[in-house]
């Protein structure tokens, strides 16, 4: 059974810092690549960061440069590290694995920028 599961989520005023943390079980973490989404109220979800397998990273121009996505294989999690956060970033942050066309999704976190 393949579970993905996100933690660290809260309420953080602008500017503030958070990181999220996403632990994997039940696949070989290591050949995935692993992706962070977010959905805010009424909006459809979004690509915020990816890592590859071989440790490639991109990221949407709205949080270059503020955000950073990181896997450690071994301990199975991938990380985002957001940093500089404003209020239009609050959002149900959501991490996914994939491989060969099949998609694995958490149940998500709840990231609240406000002051």
């Amino acid at each position: 059974q393949v579970t993905l599961v996100e933690s660290g989520g809260g309420l953080v005023q602008p500017g503030g810092s958070l990181r999220l943390s996403c632990a994997a079980s039940g696949i070989i973490f290591s050949v995935y690549t692993m992706s962070w989404y977010r959905q805010a109220p009424g909006k459809q979800r979004e690509l915020v960061a990816v890592i590859t397998s071989g440790g490639i990273t991109d990221y949407a121009d709205s949080v270059k440069g503020r955000f950073t996505i990181s896997r450690d294989n071994p301990k199975n999690t991938v990380d985002l590290q957001m940093n500089n956060l404003k209020p239009e970033d609050t959002a149900v942050y959501y991490c996914k694995g994939r491989r060969g066309g099949i998609d694995y999704w958490g149940q998500g976190t709840q990231v609240t920028v406000s002051s």
